[in-house]
């Protein structure tokens, strides 16, 4: 695999985290479970969690738990903070990857809808911040993906200014929407089958399979 004509290799690389970088699917779908359950409802399956959980949970709750929303984000939180740490798994090659674009001169940035406290905590325990220079997530900036707020705050005071140099990797509609907005190179990492109809207006530059992938790709 190679970069296609006439594209630049990047000045700096925004990977999304949860399942671009880590499989965190297992733990998202039981934080889930956990809270439909509490609140009497009928829990998605995982396949249903895997096609409709996108975007940050500030976001998302408020429709679909309506007045219950705040009540639902605690419950979720409570199981999430109980086993995220300990069923955190880096995905195939993630590790290579991360030392590969290091190894390039790129400015590695993280820029997630996982809150950031949680999100850095994560970070820290996998021992990914001698690659990763900043780790941006929900409630640090303004807005969450798929606004630009959060590629801004992890550009700001780098001197790289968003261009198509500037790749954003993740694996949702979320991550190439915020691309977008931003004015950075909208990369695509996974199969995101369930994506195919709405990529139509938010296509992405380049796609990969997997981390593998991607480091063929630079």
């Amino acid at each position: 695999m190679s970069l296609p004509a006439g594209l630049k290799p990047p000045r700096a690389i925004l990977f999304d985290w949860d399942n671009t970088l880590v499989n965190t699917w297992p733990t998202i779908v039981q934080c889930y479970h956990d809270t439909f359950t509490a609140l009497g409802l009928t829990p998605w399956t995982a396949a249903e969690v895997q096609d409709r959980a996108h975007g940050s949970l500030r976001d998302v709750f408020p429709s679909l738990f309506g007045p219950r929303a705040g009540e639902a984000e605690q419950i979720f939180y409570e199981t999430f903070l109980r086993i995220h740490i300990e069923r955190l798994e880096p995905l195939p090659g993630a590790d290579a990857l991360l030392a590969h674009c290091q190894s390039l001169g790129c400015y590695v940035a993280v820029v997630s809808n996982k809150v950031g406290t949680n999100l850095r905590a994560e970070l820290a325990h996998l021992g990914w911040g001698k690659w990763i220079s900043r780790a941006v997530g929900a409630k640090d900036a303004a807005r969450d993906k798929p606004a630009p707020d959060p590629i801004f705050m992890a550009l700001d005071g780098t001197g790289i200014a968003p261009d198509e140099t500037v790749w954003m990797v993740g694996d949702t509609l979320a991550d190439l929407k915020c691309a977008y907005a931003a004015g950075c190179l909208p990369v695509l990492v996974g199969g995101a089958e369930q994506l195919s109809a709405a990529l139509l207006e938010h296509p992405p530059r380049l796609r990969a399979r997997n981390c593998h992938e991607l480091v063929a790709l630079l």
